[in-house]
């Protein structure tokens, strides 16, 4: 029994029990109940604050900058058609910040001098200068002499702003993966695209898509500064919205809430695809 005894402990030692895990449930009842709390707050602190300065709200006026009845049917007011515009913009840009973010991601981690050279200078530039001068010079400068029209101008000044921040994402989950990932390709014959293409890529993905998404996030929202170059998107179409209806609370803030429908969308989406890799994985 001693020996035996001695033998137990020994093995409990060098291989203690598993530690207990306490996984925290999230209950989505409470999540739903402080979310409504938190916009009954929002809604009591509007109120207090209009009922102070004396303001009127007109919210039955909205409604018809939204949807309009036209001949019978409903047709998408400027507010609609201005959030189509901001959707088309963002949509393209995301594809090409992304596209530049990866390609400026592989020349950084590249052995070729010039490469990272271009790469270093790109984001320098980018990062270090403000949207609003990017897209003034490549619409008051670049535009005429390429020929480049406002709406490409605009894409062109989001895409590659972001593009500079997404790179540091895409390189940053490349960095992350295991090199023995790198080892285990090279030792099966696979060059450095499939490499990337069939073992890093799809592994650095399923981690930086919730800094992915904060940027698409970001690029949606920066895309209200192509208004500045007469573009009608949905922040030129508030702004004349409200110069004509004297309107600027209801208006503005129904324009808010256009946006955060947007962005809470992508990020529901995101979270989906995220959890799917996650059981996938």
């Amino acid at each position: 029994m001693g020996k035996a005894g001695g033998l137990v402990q020994t093995i409990e030692r060098e291989c203690p029990p598993p530690r207990k895990r306490f996984f925290l449930f999230r209950s989505p009842a409470r999540d739903i109940l402080q979310f409504v709390l938190l916009m009954a707050a929002l809604v009591w602190l509007l109120l207090l604050g209009a009922s102070r300065s004396g303001y009127r709200w007109e919210w039955y006026r909205v409604p018809r900058y939204i949807l309009k009845l036209a001949e019978g049917r409903l047709t998408a007011g400027p507010l609609l058609q201005g959030l189509g515009l901001t959707l088309k913009i963002s949509g393209i840009s995301l594809v090409l910040a992304f596209a530049i973010g990866l390609v400026t991601a592989l020349l950084r981690l590249s052995d070729s001098l010039v490469g990272r050279a271009v790469a270093r200078g790109y984001l320098e530039l980018i990062r270090n200068t403000p949207m609003l001068v990017q897209l003034f010079v490549i619409y008051f400068i670049l535009g005429p002499i390429l020929g480049i029209e406002r709406f490409l101008s605009a894409v062109l000044a989001l895409s590659l702003f972001e593009g500079a921040y997404a790179s540091e994402v895409f390189r940053a989950g490349i960095v992350s993966i295991h090199k023995g990932q790198w080892q285990a390709s090279y030792s099966l014959g696979l060059s450095v695209t499939d490499t990337y293409r069939f073992v890093i890529l799809p592994q650095a993905i399923r981690r930086i898509l919730p800094p992915l998404t904060s940027q698409a996030v970001s690029l949606i929202k920066d895309s209200s500064l192509v208004s500045m170059v007469s573009l009608t998107d949905l922040t030129l179409q508030a702004g004349i919205v409200v110069s004509e209806t004297f309107l600027p609370f209801e208006i503005w803030f129904t324009t808010a809430a256009m946006y955060l429908v947007v962005t809470v969308a992508l990020s529901t989406v995101v979270n989906r695809m995220e959890r799917r890799f996650r059981i996938a994985g």
